[in-house]
């Protein structure tokens, strides 16, 4: 199992969670991005730079994500074409995208970005907090621990 992570608009505090996880439980951590990433040396974590382009990172993490692997983005239609191969996305924000949820997404997705063409102002996310991280934390480790990954020390 590898752990994907979509890096470019990921936040660093998720990234550091990341890092952690992956040398805890020896666990491959793979960050793909258009721009060089920095990362702890460390034989679990690996950054991937892709060229420059609209969906770029995108494309590579769907041709190399395998069923059962984990994709940190907050890119719906990245996250609906992860599950579609079998893959876990998880947003930055601690939410499990789900084959239950993702249409609904998409459609929320599209109405708001045809309203953002049209002039209105739609505002952006939140802010990360400080609940975010934690979430994140939480749903990252129930789900490791539910496939029997351990502190190995």
């Amino acid at each position: 199992m590898t752990i994907w992570v979509d890096a470019d608009a990921c936040p660093a505090v998720v990234k550091d969670i990341l890092f952690r996880v992956a040398d805890r439980v020896q666990i491959d951590v793979t960050l793909v991005a258009n721009q060089l990433i920095r990362v702890p040396g460390s034989r679990f974590i690996r950054a991937l730079q892709v060229p420059a382009g609209a969906d770029a990172a995108d494309a590579e993490i769907v041709a190399r994500v395998q069923p059962g692997d984990i994709v940190v983005t907050a890119d719906i239609p990245l996250a609906a074409l992860v599950l579609d191969k079998g893959g876990l996305p998880l947003n930055p924000r601690g939410d499990w995208f789900t084959k239950d949820t993702i249409a609904q997404q998409l459609t929320m997705r599209a109405f708001m970005e045809e309203l953002r063409g049209s002039g209105v102002d739609t505002g952006g996310p939140a802010a990360f907090s400080q609940a975010d991280r934690q979430r994140f934390a939480n749903a990252l480790d129930r789900e490791l621990a539910k496939r029997g990954r351990r502190d190995p020390s």
